[in-house]
């Protein structure tokens, strides 16, 4: 079947049914990338680990996620959509499962690896059958369950873990899962429909075991960055360009490559991703830093620091409702360029909140972060898909899945690293650290700037509906 085409001839009354399915999915892999934070004290005195180790518990399973996407796209085509989310959903709450039952930290960080194996071929491929599931018209709508999972997740996950390792143990932070995961095995094997695809082309290993390793050293050195002697650091920055080149030149020799980046070369795509990867970056900071600079700056305690972050979750809903409109009026090229300048504006309210900063202050702060988080994250990801040919949809997913999980990656680390460079050896980061890594972090989204600008009236107007209506602004 012609994935672009068939969903527009065939019923509509399952649509909504698969998307909850998937939007489920992704929210159990969202939730569990952040949900470990507020546990880390308790995990560490259980097995005998240091705080500062803990992280790799949080790393390991973000870096597995960005490594394994590229595999994900070549699967479904080569086996089905249907029975590799399945059997992903399978993987990953086997994987929670056996981290719930962990007796040791390396079995813990082993057990992390496996839940993100099985994540990492339940985002793309998930994201790919909503793609195959909606018209291209109501591609708006398709995204919104797609992101709203990847906005509210890493939101709710340290207030969950805070209070299931309070209320429980931490090991519950991993055995919810449970219930979710069968329960979406089930629903997905009964209501997604399998798609029709052509076999596709032998996998490129050689690529992806190049790209893996490029982008594990990349992660390993911002992991280490406040740690490493500087010329530790940039034998391994340079380690990690010498892959990527190796991996660039090795995929021109390749029709089908095993990250095609070819893709980048599609206008809306490539602005989308890259500009937009940058304020990811940016803004996926905070889901890390916020919690630490509320619990060590201002002296909450977790419930506490949890209630407030949480309350940037609010704003989802709210940005659902308007996003369609603002898109038929602005157009993908304003509405980017503003959200742009807002998530600038938001990190840099951060810097001012100090210790006389009421309470319904910093929750308004907040709940103003997410909704330009939320503006942001749900326009660029419906312009990535908007005008990719529907035979490169899903190579499209993978490499639009495979960044979007790097940009968490990476920004978790890049904030941390900044935070360790500006903090004294085994010192507790001041509140004015924060401040200022927060300052550095407001700089990222002016650097999207230049790459939004570029974007012109046509693309993504299939979606937007924008070059539909007349121009009133020009």
């Amino acid at each position: 079947m012609n994935p672009s085409s068939a969903p527009d001839e065939g019923p509509t009354q399952g649509r909504p049914l698969v998307a909850v399915i998937v939007a489920i999915a992704f929210l159990m892999e969202q939730l569990d990338a952040t949900i470990v934070t507020t546990a880390i004290p308790d995990m560490a005195r259980s097995l005998q680990a240091s705080v500062v180790q803990m992280s790799l518990a949080v790393s390991a399973y973000v870096l597995t996620l960005a490594v394994f996407i590229p595999l994900s796209g070549w699967c479904a085509d080569r086996f089905g959509g249907r029975r590799v989310f399945v059997a992903a959903l399978g993987l990953f709450t086997a994987g929670s499962v056996l981290c719930g039952v962990a007796d040791s930290f390396p079995m813990l960080v082993a057990m992390r690896v496996l839940q993100g194996l099985g994540g990492a071929m339940m985002t793309p491929v998930g994201r790919l059958i909503l793609l195959r599931s909606f018209p291209r018209s109501q591609l708006v709508r398709a995204m919104t369950y797609a992101t709203l999972p990847a906005i509210i997740g890493p939101v709710i996950g340290p207030l969950l873990g805070g209070y299931l390792t309070t209320s429980l143990s931490w090991r519950w932070i991993f055995y919810v899962n449970l219930p979710f995961g069968l329960l979406g095995m089930v629903l997905a094997a009964r209501y997604i429909q399998e798609d029709e695809a052509a076999p596709p082309p032998a996998f490129d290993l050689r690529g992806f075991v190049l790209f893996g390793l490029a982008v594990g050293l990349l992660q390993f050195t911002m992991e280490g960055a406040a740690h490493l002697r500087g010329s530790v650091l940039a034998a391994l920055v340079l380690g990690a360009v010498a892959l990527l080149a190796l991996f660039s030149r090795h995929s021109r020799t390749r029709a089908h490559p095993a990250v095609d980046l070819g893709l980048l070369r599609e206008r809306a795509f490539g602005i989308a991703t890259l500009g937009g990867g940058l304020c990811r970056m940016a803004m996926n900071a905070p889901v890390y830093l916020l919690p630490l600079m509320l619990q060590l700056g201002l002296g909450m305690s977790p419930v506490q620091s949890g209630a407030l972050t949480f309350l940037s979750a609010v704003a989802s809903p709210v940005v659902r409702v308007f996003v369609g409109g603002a898109l038929r009026r602005l157009g993908f090229r304003k509405l980017l360029l503003i959200s742009a300048l807002a998530c600038t504006a938001t990190l840099s309210s951060f810097a001012l909140i100090g210790p006389d900063t009421a309470h319904a202050w910093i929750a308004v702060t907040i709940v103003l972060y997410g909704l330009v988080r939320s503006t942001q994250f749900m326009t660029s990801n419906t312009l990535a898909y908007a005008d990719i040919p529907a035979p490169r949809l899903s190579r499209a997913t993978s490499l639009g899945g495979l960044l979007q999980q790097l940009t968490v990656s990476f920004g978790v680390s890049m904030g941390a690293a900044w935070l360790g460079l500006l903090t004294p050896h085994h010192a507790v980061p001041t509140l004015q650290t924060f401040h200022f890594t927060f300052l550095l972090l407001a700089a990222l989204p002016l650097l999207a700037l230049p790459a939004f600008s570029r974007l012109q009236a046509h693309d993504g107007a299939i979606v937007s509906g924008h070059g539909a209506q007349p121009q009133r602004d020009d």
